[in-house]
């Protein structure tokens, strides 16, 4: 009767879900090549082939796809096993900047939880600024922010985000008038960033829509009130970057840092499940 490594079922799942060795290897505080160890010894194991791999491409083989979602209650049962002893719940509480935020949150949240089930999460979600501002008062245990100064420099950079000039495919925008812009309230980094990119530029603007957070500039834009910068993954469904179109500047790339202060295991490996999450819907 042929055992099965739970350690290289779980990291077989991790690359399913990631779509990634490098970011399953974060995830499980390991390296790449030994994620893809783990992956051969348990594919040679079964003598089948569950991934497919190219250089720039992993995929799930149909073999693979019969396997995962046994795999995932291997894993849970796992998981399961260990919580049957006294596991004391852990409360995270994590800051995120709104402007990194978007319909992929419930996928960043369910890696977390499986990395850790008796965590309890406690989320916030504001303004860069708000946020690394309750972090340093120590309101916050992490802060997932965008960089938009030189205030700190020692957050662990997770990836880089490119913003596009975001609204509905119908936005209008007659020649010769001004930009319609939808934003948020000043102090918003992001904000001064695209009315410095227009001004640069010498292209006339104003605001037509002041949002309370992201979904409200989705909202605005969708409704076609207005265009705005925004990352393009946590913009609404269907909205297109008519930067191109409208010949307006290219906006710069930003960096999202994650700060903490935390040192013990369990909260490591939960941040590591939420950086690895992050770069992979972002990638």
């Amino acid at each position: 009767m042929k055992t099965l490594d739970v350690e290289a079922v779980q990291a077989f799942v991790l690359v399913a879900d990631l779509n990634s060795f490098t970011r399953a290897a974060e995830a499980m505080g390991s390296t790449q090549s030994a994620i893809s160890l783990k992956i051969k010894r348990l594919e040679s194991g079964l003598g089948r082939r569950l991934l497919e791999r190219t250089p720039r491409l992993v995929r799930l083989s149909a073999e693979g796809t019969a396997f995962l979602a046994s795999a995932r209650r291997l894993v849970a049962a796992h998981q399961s096993a260990l919580g049957s002893f006294a596991v004391e719940r852990r409360r995270l509480v994590v800051g995120i900047s709104h402007h990194i935020v978007g319909a992929d949150l419930a996928q960043v949240l369910k890696r977390m939880n499986a990395s850790d089930p008796a965590l309890v999460i406690e989320l916030h979600i504001d303004t860069s600024r708000v946020m690394l501002d309750a972090f340093e008062g120590g309101a916050l245990d992490a802060a997932i922010v965008l960089r938009h100064d030189a205030h700190r420099r020692d957050g662990e950079v997770l990836l880089e985000e490119d913003f596009g000039w975001m609204a509905a495919p119908d936005f209008n925008h007659p020649p010769g008038e001004p930009l319609r812009l939808a934003t948020q309230a000043q102090p918003c980094s992001v904000r001064a960033m695209a009315i410095g990119a227009l001004d640069a530029a010498g292209i006339p603007w104003q605001e037509v829509f002041v949002g309370g957070g992201i979904a409200t500039i989705g909202a605005a834009i969708s409704a076609g009130l207005a265009i705005a910068a925004l990352v393009p993954r946590v913009a609404p469904a269907g909205c297109l970057d008519l930067g191109p179109r409208l010949g307006l500047p290219r906006l710069p790339r930003r960096e999202v840092l994650l700060y903490s202060s935390l040192t013990d295991a369990r909260a490591r490996g939960a941040l590591r499940a939420l950086g690895a999450a992050f770069r992979a819907n972002a990638g």
